[in-house]
């Protein structure tokens, strides 16, 4: 994978004054007010003290992290064992409920008095974070990737631990039994004949619909407003331009000739949905369909199918080709562990140096189907779309997550003109591009 620097740029006014963290829950399932469950696990202490730590990691105090993937909880708790097995250190993981936000989460361990030591934010929240996030520039690891988060007044605070992708997902099988070229899919032109050609022979491919697309806001605003609002930001640029995210931070400007054109592919997406998923569904609906065989496409990413036996095709990316030319995903990480400043800063980077190594990145690539962003990585990704991912971007055809660059929570008020559009409250892109521009900017200027 070709190093590439991330690192973002960013200034922002302190929002909240946090206090230090507080104690470590033990072999515990503890439930939040909103009655929503956080599992709590601590690797087992072993009996003697070890005698030898590892270079990466000196002994040091017991650390807890905070994971927002519930569905490598197991795995990180492999990897919490590991980490004492080999270094005598304990790692607490508390692991967060697919139900539950992360930030919401780490809100109320801030007014408990709790914070974790190590836990995981997107880009655009560092300024929520300023001042109070251990600079990691010290730190063995970040000469191994060109991943990490930079912040102009903290420093290096980000750990990269996987590498996502996001784009419109196929599966490889069906397009081949229909004669479509997933390669040639550039332009609108391209796509559209390509969905006539999908839709045509849905009872031949034993297909329900040609995306498995769902803009339902309660269930799935949060891809509808990140991920899929991300390829107006970001598709068919370079990963280091910012053209869009900056227009959008200026206020809440948006381009209109480009936007109308994101739109009208939109609309083509909405054509050829399942109009009950579309409309009603949910994340694993979708999900389950895609793997089942029953839409060709899927707007998420490479999370969403993580193990080869999880589906009995091969998969791949295409582009939201929404203008002539169009030929990226976009690919990076989304989302960084970060070392809160009151905790245990030293255990932090003592982690974080092994997790760069060669056991951690074993069972969070081939255990846990992630995908490495560390160049000293000698384990291919089990993950399906790995191999289509690692061509863009071998390839230099990505784009960055700029969409974690824009203002947080305009997501919340985004999904809901995708649902409008879909449902046909919104008739035309013309429509679309005019609701979500007095949407933004309403929204930048509140």
């Amino acid at each position: 994978m070709k190093k590439k620097l991330m690192s973002v740029l960013l200034a922002g006014a302190m929002a909240a004054s946090l206090v230090a963290c507080g104690e470590t829950a033990t072999d515990t399932t503890t439930t939040s007010s909103d009655n929503t469950e956080s599992q709590t696990t601590e690797a087992p202490a072993a009996e003697t003290p070890a005698a030898e730590t590892t270079d990466a990691a000196a002994s040091v105090e017991p650390v807890r992290l905070l994971n927002g993937k519930p569905e490598i909880d197991a795995q990180m708790q492999a990897l919490a064992a590991k980490y004492q097995e080999e270094t005598g250190n304990v790692l607490t993981v508390e692991t967060i409920g697919g139900d539950t936000n992360a930030s919401d989460e780490l809100k109320k361990m801030y007014q408990a008095d709790n914070m974790p030591d190590i836990f995981v934010i997107e880009a655009n929240q560092t300024a929520t974070w300023d001042g109070m996030l251990a600079d990691l520039s010290d730190c063995e690891w970040t000469g191994k990737t060109g991943f990490e988060l930079v912040d102009a007044s903290m420093g290096t605070i980000g750990f990269p631990y996987t590498v996502e992708a996001t784009a419109l997902g196929y599966n490889a099988d069906l397009l081949a039994k229909a004669g479509v070229d997933p390669s040639t899919l550039t332009s609108p032109d391209a796509w559209k004949a390509a969905c006539e050609t999908l839709d045509a022979k849905k009872d031949e491919l034993g297909i329900t619909a040609v995306f498995g697309w769902c803009a339902e806001p309660a269930n799935l605003g949060w891809s509808s407003g990140t991920h899929v609002f991300g390829q107006y930001l970001d598709a068919g640029l370079k990963a280091d331009d910012t053209t869009y995210i900056d227009l959008l931070n200026d206020g809440g400007k948006i381009d209109e000739e480009r936007m109308t054109k994101f739109a009208e592919f939109i609309g083509m997406m909405n054509q050829y949905s399942d109009p009950a998923l579309l409309v009603d569904g949910t994340y694993d609906n979708q999900v389950a369909g895609f793997k089942d065989g029953k839409y060709v496409f899927i707007t998420q990413g490479n999370w969403c199918v993580t193990s080869p036996d999880d589906v009995s095709f091969e998969c791949g990316f295409a582009p939201y080709a929404f203008e002539d030319g169009i030929n990226t995903i976009i690919a990076g990480p989304p989302s960084y562990w970060v070392a809160y400043s009151e905790g245990n800063v030293d255990g932090a980077k003592a982690f974080f140096n092994w997790c760069a190594g060669d056991s951690a990145q074993n069972i969070l690539v081939n255990d846990a189907g992630l995908v490495s962003p560390f160049d000293d990585c000698q384990y291919e990704a089990v993950n399906p779309f790995y191999k289509s991912m690692k061509s863009y971007i071998d390839a230099g055809n990505y784009s960055g997550w700029h969409t974690m660059l824009k203002k947080d929570g305009l997501q919340n008020t985004t999904c809901q003109v995708f649902a409008d559009y879909a449902k046909g409250k919104i008739a035309t892109a013309e429509d679309f591009t005019s609701t979500i521009s007095q949407v933004i900017t309403s929204y930048y200027n509140n």
